[in-house]
């Protein structure tokens, strides 16, 4: 196994660049932040994205974690790459995470300077500072499960393939950033969560009335329990499978928060007329 180094201060865009680099040497695993990356598929860790102070995203990159550290060694081993292209700020951190992941040294340190242009590092660093965007090299659907209340969009661009190819790849990333104001940090509360569940379910003809919601909240996301009043002469089953699909696309639309499961149950079944007021 060989391994590659991708080397650049915080900010200047490495993670950006990473798929463009991981091409060019033809690495086939991406060390970025915590993660294992294969194939456009997060095969293990926890990014380091989501601390929230320089110190523990530290510790989150370099596998300080001894449950992570020990889980990506083994998707290592089991993957069994050819070549690995790892991403630090410095090769001291990169030498403390091949280190962790009992890796040997890297075969050739490239710094994001000869990937990238000047005023790409400066666009990338005033994008970290001024809007708090982070890129990871992953597709959004493999991003989003673990950036709950977070908002992830996707980055999609047309990449050159290998230097002997003329064809062009398809490739996505992912910009996550934070639910930050201008003010400074904020949560939704519960109760927000509720009312905009409640909505949500009541958009449905056959639901006469939202009894309770209640709201499990995790660091990977929220789990709704909805009890509901149904009006006769519905479909039962299809009732509360649209209403959980429509609940959960609100819900995450409206708050970025990751919904992980909508269980919906049917307390009543009311006699009133669809149309007819309560």
């Amino acid at each position: 196994m060989e391994v590659l180094a991708l080397v650049g201060a915080a900010g200047t865009g490495k993670s950006h660049r990473a798929l463009l680099v991981a091409e060019r040497y033809e690495a086939d695993l991406i060390i970025d932040d915590g993660l294992l990356i294969k194939g456009g598929k997060i095969l293990a860790g926890k990014s380091a994205k989501r601390e929230q102070t320089q110190m523990a995203a530290v510790r989150r990159a370099i596998f300080s974690n001894q449950v992570d550290r020990e889980l990506a060694k083994q998707v290592l081993s089991e993957q069994n790459p050819q070549r690995v292209l790892v991403l630090g700020t410095s090769q001291r951190m990169v030498d403390l995470i091949t280190a962790a992941l009992d890796l040997p040294k890297p075969k050739l340190y490239v710094s994001i300077e000869e990937v990238s242009s000047p005023s790409d590092i400066r666009r990338a660093k005033r994008y970290r500072t001024e809007e708090g965007k982070h890129v990871i090299p992953a597709p959004t659907f493999e991003v989003k499960r673990g950036f709950s209340g977070y908002l992830v969009d996707p980055l999609r661009l047309f990449m050159k393939g290998k230097a002997k190819s003329k064809r062009r790849m398809l490739v996505e990333k992912s910009v996550v950033r934070p639910s930050f104001s201008s003010l400074g940090r904020f949560f939704i509360a519960d109760t927000v969560i509720v009312a905009i569940a409640s909505r949500a379910g009541r958009e449905h003809e056959a639901i006469d009335k939202v009894l309770r919601v209640e709201v499990d909240s995790t660091s990977e996301g929220v789990f709704l329990t909805m009890e509901l009043s149904v009006r006769l002469g519905f479909h039962l089953p299809d009732v509360l499978r649209q209403v959980q699909e429509r609940v959960r696309e609100v819900v995450e639309y409206q708050t970025a928060l990751n919904v992980l499961a909508v269980d919906a149950i049917a307390r009543k079944v009311s006699l009133d007329e669809v149309g007819k007021e309560n």
